[in-house]
């Protein structure tokens, strides 16, 4: 995602994801039933810019063509959220699927800059999923029918920039139970209201009405063509010093008709590492684990 991403501010029931042909006779959802879990373990919060859209209307992507042809394309030819056999991707991260179905997840995820090459990716994500025919998923906005609700927050857009140190952002996916729609809040530190970014409605899905079965979180990184990868998290591998890597402070998750509970065992996750030599995930001593790595040439396919 970089700066130079336009919106225009659209009116919601116009919005261009209820032309889905699933949606024809969506109603949408203006708030969840749900609660969102809180942390004291907040850093600096990352303040994203805000769009600060009229009332009634919501921002919409408007090189979303463009966009989402890239970041599709990336998806579905380098990175899988459910394997680790994408040719040219390498993971540091966990996996969580041994006790669902899961209806929510929720991280606080370290935030740092990076200088990567225009042909290459490095990232940080938070994933929920099934297993289906083929595994494949999608990202954000370019999943089809993503509903935007929040005037001010839109799912898609890049960060501004701060100075490197403690900072992170804190996401939920989770599910309402009562529509059995996909939301996606963005929380807020203290008393401050959580922003509802959106939602993925439950009409698009076939395997996720009743939770799901896999939640994931870790680093990412795609190679460029000529096979250098990225550093991924701060571009360092992980340290004895939590705050020295980066983090993930708290993992949580959600069954159904539950509040959200911390993950602590962190031994029987499913670790998903594939590259040593240039990256590295750790359990954490005072946070949950930490992850990254410099990259270089030799990282393997």
């Amino acid at each position: 995602v970089n700066g130079k991403m336009i919106y225009n501010c659209v009116d919601i029931y116009k919005q261009p994801a209820l032309n889905h042909p699933l949606l024809q006779n969506h109603k949408i959802q203006m708030e969840p039933s749900f609660s969102v879990p809180k942390s004291n373990r907040f850093e600096n919060k990352m303040r994203k810019n805000i769009i600060g859209c009229p009332n009634g209307t919501v921002p919409i992507l408007k090189n979303i063509k463009d966009h989402a042809a890239n970041t599709q394309y990336f998806a579905e030819k380098y990175f899988n959220p459910l394997t680790v056999e994408s040719h040219g991707t390498h993971f540091a991260g966990i996996r969580l699927q041994k006790d669902g179905p899961y209806y929510g997840i929720a991280a606080w995820i370290s935030v740092h800059d990076l200088n990567i090459s225009r042909d290459q990716a490095s990232y940080a994500n938070m994933y929920v999923g099934n297993r289906g025919v083929n595994g494949a998923g999608c990202y954000n906005t370019v999943c089809p029918g993503f509903i935007q609700v929040s005037k001010d927050d839109p799912l898609s857009e890049p960060l501004p920039n701060a100075p490197e140190g403690k900072r992170n952002i804190a996401l939920t996916i989770q599910q309402d139970t009562d529509t059995g729609h996909w939301w996606v809040t963005d929380i807020e530190e203290g008393n401050k209201p959580d922003i509802h970014i959106g939602y993925w409605p439950k009409e698009l899905f076939d395997l996720m009405g009743g939770g799901a079965n896999i939640l994931g979180i870790g680093g990412a990184v795609q190679s460029s063509p000529s096979g250098v990868s990225p550093p991924m998290g701060n571009g360092h591998l992980p340290t004895k010093k939590d705050m020295d890597s980066a983090r993930v402070s708290e993992f949580l998750y959600r069954y159904e008709n539950s509040d959200f509970k911390n993950y602590y065992q962190y031994s029987k996750l499913d670790k998903l590492l594939d590259s040593e030599k240039c990256y590295g995930l750790k359990k954490g001593d005072d946070y949950f684990f930490t992850f990254g790595g410099p990259g270089g040439n030799s990282c393997g396919i």
